[in-house]
C-alpha cells in the first residue's frame, strides 16, 4: 500500500445523500478480486449511458473534474453492502479523499484499508468545502494528514479528527499485511521457541 503524503489535488461535489456501494461499483462489475481495473466503472450508472456513452453532466465527466482526487460529499457516504470493491473502484479511479458528514461504519474502514483517508466533518464545515469544490479545476484543496488539515482553494484550513492508529497506517503505507510484517522478527523468535519446546508439532 502506497504511502499517503500531503498532496494538493481537485476536488469534486457530489452532494448526493445515502451513496451507496452499489451506486459506487454496481454488482455486476465485481467479477475479480485483483484491486485493479474497477476505476472505468465507477459510478457506472451515474457516468453512462445504456449505449456505454457518457453522461455530460455526472459530474466526474466535466473536464474539470476528469483528474479529481478529492470528493465532498453528501451524508452517509457509503452505506449498503460491505463489498470491497467499492473503495477499489474509488482508488482505481485516483480518488484519494472523500469527506462526508458520515460514513457506512464497514466502507469508512474499508478506505483506510486501501490507503483512502475518509474526513468527517459537521454539515457546515463539509458546506464551505462543496462550495469550493464547485469552482471546478480552481478547486485545489491541500490535504495535510500529519497536521490533519485541509485548505480550501483560498486559503481557509479545516481541522479534522483521525485515529491515530488508522492515521499511522496510512502515512506509512500499512495494510493488515504490512503491520504483520512489522512483527516478523518477534514472530520468527516465536516460531523458533515453540519449534524447540515442541519439536513433535
Amino acid at each position: 500500500m502506497n504511502k499517503f503524503e500531503t498532496f494538493t489535488g481537485i476536488a469534486a461535489p457530489m452532494p448526493l445523500v445515502n451513496i451507496d456501494t452499489d451506486m459506487i461499483i454496481p454488482k455486476v462489475f465485481l467479477k475479480s478480486i485483483a484491486r485493479t481495473g474497477f476505476g472505468k466503472n465507477l459510478f457506472d450508472e451515474m457516468r453512462y449511458n445504456r449505449d456505454g456513452t457518457e453522461i455530460p453532466d455526472f459530474v466526474l465527466n466535466k473536464p474539470q473534474y476528469r483528474e479529481a482526487q478529492i470528493l465532498i460529499a453528501g451524508d452517509n457516504f457509503g452505506c449498503g453492502s460491505s463489498r470491497e470493491h467499492a473503495p477499489w473502484a474509488l482508488d482505481d479511479f485516483g480518488i484519494k479523499v472523500i469527506v462526508s458528514t458520515s460514513f457506512a461504519d464497514i466502507f469508512f474502514n474499508n478506505c483506510f484499508k486501501n490507503g483512502m483517508l475518509p474526513v468527517v466533518l459537521p454539515q457546515e464545515q463539509v458546506d464551505v468545502l462543496m462550495k469550493d469544490a464547485e469552482k471546478g479545476e480552481n478547486a485545489r484543496m491541500t490535504v495535510n494528514l500529519e497536521a490533519q488539515e485541509i485548505t480550501t482553494s483560498e486559503g481557509e484550513v479545516i481541522k479534522f479528527n483521525v485515529d491515530a492508529f488508522k492515521k499511522h497506517c496510512l502515512i506509512n503505507g500499512l495494510d493488515d499485511i504490512g503491520l504483520t510484517l512489522e512483527k516478523a522478527d518477534s514472530i520468527k523468535t516465536f516460531e523458533d521457541q515453540a519449534a524447540q519446546a515442541r519439536p513433535w508439532v
